[in-house]
């Protein structure tokens, strides 16, 4: 198994804490881990981007080469079509539709998305609506789209949800299950 994956945002978004689960879970899983954080600007809701990489095998190196990711998470669906560049052929973009507009200069969101559906293998999804709907917090929409990338990860269900106790239990049960809820909110969508 190896999974390659760019995680992508605006800071205060949550990608580090997708990072974390992720990471808590493949350690879980036995699988070797690998990881690169671009984060200087987020107090500024500049650019945050995590390269992640999973595998059965030792990884010799934290960076992911041009056209070899499998999988771009981002919670913010400008910020995915920066990395675009990255995936590989056949990898598959899990993004956010709603975008986080801190420029002045922010394209059409509809040209934004439409690059995205152009993707043979895409995901995008309205993770506020489903956080609402899950009864889960606005902050909690970083957890629904974490939810989303599940089923292409490679890791399983369980260990994702045990590792979103374990990086959220110091916050209270209740803010655990909320980001559970909203886990299996976009699971669910993205199985659908």
């Amino acid at each position: 198994m190896k999974k390659d994956i760019i995680l992508a945002g605006v800071g205060g978004q949550g990608i580090l804490s997708i990072a974390t689960v992720i990471g808590e879970a493949a350690l879980a899983e036995g699988l070797y881990l690998k990881q690169a954080e671009v984060h200087g600007m987020s107090q500024r809701g500049g650019d945050v981007q995590s390269n992640l990489r999973l595998s059965s095998e030792p990884i010799a190196s934290d960076l992911i080469a041009l056209g070899s990711a499998d999988l771009i998470v981002s919670l913010e669906p400008m910020e995915a079509l920066r990395y675009l560049p990255y995936l590989k052929p056949e990898g598959r973009v899990i993004s956010s539709s709603i975008p986080f507009v801190n420029i002045p200069d922010y394209p059409s969101i509809d040209e934004v998305l439409e690059h995205i559906r152009r993707q043979p293998h895409h995901v995008l999804l309205d993770v506020e609506a489903l956080a609402r709907e899950a009864g889960a917090p606005r902050q909690a929409t970083n957890m629904v789209l974490l939810g989303a990338t599940i089923p292409f990860l490679g890791i399983d269900y369980d260990k994702m949800q045990a590792g979103v106790r374990r990086v959220f239990a110091r916050k209270g049960e209740q803010v655990v299950a909320a980001n559970l809820a909203a886990v299996d909110a976009g699971y669910q969508a993205a199985i659908r």
